[in-house]
């Protein structure tokens, strides 16, 4: 069963799946964008939104801001594609310099610094989502409730969103803010059941090592924020490195991927992703392979509803053990 998107609320006609930007720019690297850079990031645009892909998820820090210089380039080329698409980026995660360490940044001039970066390098005038990448433990609530605020009633963005934050962090910030806090970004996967094992864990004594917010899922859906998926397709391990690894909890979820693929005349890469648009949250897999065909294989995973047997199959398969 697909699930209506909360996000759709605020972007009407989101897709089901983003695109992660993160492989584009040509590498973490100091070398220039190039114009094979900018070929293929314009490439993978029109693969995306020809599988119906609209939703393009950058950050300030992709390949050290080249991501957004290669996708921006090609929005300056063909100006009519930012009609047909909606962007967010992040920030807020600084790299280490002449001033220190690495660090998290919520200061107001930061946060300004790096959506001006950000709107000049996309060659666009707004930001529909302005995403805060990781928690600050230096966040001053009002400064940063009235810089989102500012930036919002100026037209720069028009919607905020966190990542990698659990409920009361978002609570918190929210308590500040006159408009809606949209979307949370967290690593979700079928590699990745953390988010699962919470969940059924309540009342045994493997709840202490569940490892993930509790009632974080819960909170993101009774508040309607989007939850998106980083990481959903589990940097490939299902594919076929899964198959001949020594791990044998993994070549057993592999071998059951692939015969649920052959299945569903679909690849690999949908049934993973399948596994996370069957559950009730409504997840938003952001994907971000920079195969163009691997593209198209993901947006299969639309046409694929796995049964309850066939999703708690997967979930136990990849846990390694059977549920309590």
């Amino acid at each position: 069963m697909q699930h209506t998107l909360p996000l759709a609320e605020y972007l009407p006609n989101v897709s089901t799946l983003a695109y992660g930007c993160m492989g584009l720019g040509g590498g973490w690297n100091d070398t220039p964008v190039t114009t094979a850079d900018v070929a293929q990031s314009d490439s993978i645009i029109q693969s995306a939104l020809e599988s119906g892909i609209n939703l393009f998820d950058h950050a300030d820090i992709y390949t050290f801001s080249k991501a957004e210089e290669a996708f921006g380039q090609v929005l300056k080329n063909t100006p009519s594609l930012r009609e047909k698409m909606y962007i967010q980026s992040k920030c807020g995660i600084r790299f280490e310099d002449s001033e220190g360490c690495g660090r998290y940044d919520f200061s107001a001039s930061w946060i300004q610094q790096s959506v001006e970066g950000s709107l000049r390098r996309l060659h666009t005038d707004k930001l529909d989502i302005l995403l805060l990448h990781r928690p600050d433990p230096l966040m001053e609530l009002d400064e940063v409730a009235n810089t989102l605020q500012a930036l919002h009633k100026a037209g720069k963005i028009d919607y905020i969103g966190v990542s990698n934050m659990n409920q009361y962090q978002m609570a918190f910030l929210q308590s500040a803010l006159s408009m809606p806090i949209v979307t949370n970004q967290l690593e979700l996967s079928l590699a990745k059941t953390d988010w699962l094992d919470d969940g059924i864990a309540v009342n045994t004594p493997a709840a202490q090592q569940a490892g993930f917010p509790s009632g974080l899922l819960e909170h993101c859906r009774s508040h309607h924020i989007q939850l998106q998926a980083w990481g959903c397709l589990a940097q490939g391990t299902f594919g076929e490195q899964g198959l001949h690894g020594e791990d044998e909890t993994i070549a057993n979820t592999t071998r059951y991927v692939w015969k649920l693929a052959q299945e569903y005349k679909v690849t690999a890469e949908a049934i993973v992703l399948a596994f996370l648009l069957k559950h009730p949250s409504a997840i938003q897999p952001v994907i971000g392979t920079t195969n163009t065909d691997r593209i198209k294989g993901c947006a299969q995973a639309l046409d694929v509803k796995l049964t309850r047997e066939q999703w708690y199959n997967l979930y136990v398969y990849s846990r390694g053990q059977a549920l309590p």
